[in-house]
């Protein structure tokens, strides 16, 4: 067969295959459902209920986000406290509570005040940049008020803590209840996501005050992380009129929920200034806020006497504003 020939006969062919697919249905891409419903659930011995691995909301092009969620005994509802785990928005997921402190009995001090404890991940600073996080955030806690009554929680109740760069989203989660365009379109829509108090452990508050982080000899990061930590989150760009939308004291109002803020007087990562900065943007709008200075403590806490003390007031600051209902 002439080479002629070969070029007719194939020609043929795709005139067919086009007149076939012409008469037939296209087939659809596959679109991954917004999110899943809540799916196993594993009982503790002291008769709490745990939800491990709830995929709370799917991104285009993203994996699965999840968060871990923990109820206490009893039909409820009850209270709810999301908990935003650090690692200098580019590292740590939902296993990842209080590095000074042992994540079960963080968990169990929640339960014994029959506090639900939702532990969340989002997408990290080397998936997406700002305001992913806080789109990932707010989406979480949207998740949970969907699904209240079927997890025994009361969506009108529910706080955040965050330590670090979680404590940092937590500010803003916090701060931007009622803005419409910060909500994000992930996961379940149609709602929002207020909280009525908000716990922030050595966070980040203003970007643009915050000096490039010169880490400690022993803190190191894995190699294909840059240092420059702010501008990563950024989206690498050396702008510093981008840091001040994303920093959680341009957002504070008047409106926002009763805060607890804790900090090392001698954090070499995250200076106590920013606390000082965010506690007074919510003095000066009349915001309640409470500052707890741990006197010659690092970044993290690691081996403060207080460790212990500082989390019964925690635990109380949550129970304290919970108790008094939806805002």
């Amino acid at each position: 067969m002439t080479e002629q020939h070969l070029d007719q006969d194939l020609d043929q062919h795709l005139d067919q295959v086009q007149h076939q697919d012409q008469g037939q249905d296209q087939p659809q891409a596959w679109t991954p459902p917004r999110f899943l419903p809540p799916g196993e659930l594993l009982r503790r011995a002291d008769g709490s209920r745990h939800h491990p691995g709830v995929s709370y909301a799917t991104p285009p092009g993203y994996r699965p986000l999840k968060l871990d969620l923990w109820v206490p005994e009893g039909d409820g509802p009850h209270p709810v406290v999301v908990f935003v785990h650090g690692g200098a928005w580019a590292l740590g997921d939902r296993g990842d509570l209080l590095p000074a402190q042992d994540t079960s009995a963080v968990i169990d001090l929640l339960l014994a005040a029959d506090l639900a404890v939702a532990s969340i991940d989002y997408r990290l600073s080397r998936e997406a940049v700002f305001p992913a996080q806080l789109h990932d955030t707010k989406s979480a806690v949207r998740y949970l008020r969907h699904h209240a009554d079927q997890l025994g929680l009361d969506s009108g109740r529910i706080a955040v803590w965050g330590e670090s760069a979680g404590a940092y989203l937590a500010a803003l989660l916090a701060l931007t209840a009622n803005r419409a365009e910060l909500e994000g379109d992930i996961g379940v829509t149609g709602l929002d996501s207020p909280v009525v108090a908000a716990v922030g452990w050595y966070g980040i508050y203003d970007l643009a005050a915050l000096p490039k982080p010169v880490l400690p000899l022993d803190i190191t990061l894995p190699p294909d992380m840059g240092q420059d930590l702010i501008e990563q989150l950024l989206g690498g760009v050396a702008d510093p009129e981008l840091a001040v939308p994303a920093s959680p004291v341009t957002h504070v109002t008047a409106d926002a929920p009763p805060f607890l803020l804790i900090h090392g007087t001698a954090d070499r990562l995250v200076p106590f200034e920013q606390s000082l900065l965010l506690e007074k943007a919510l003095l000066t709008h009349g915001v309640e806020v409470q500052l707890l200075p741990v006197e010659d403590a690092d970044h993290g806490l690691f081996g403060a006497p207080e460790l212990p003390t500082l989390l019964r007031q925690t635990v109380a600051f949550l129970v304290t504003h919970l108790q008094e209902g939806s805002r």
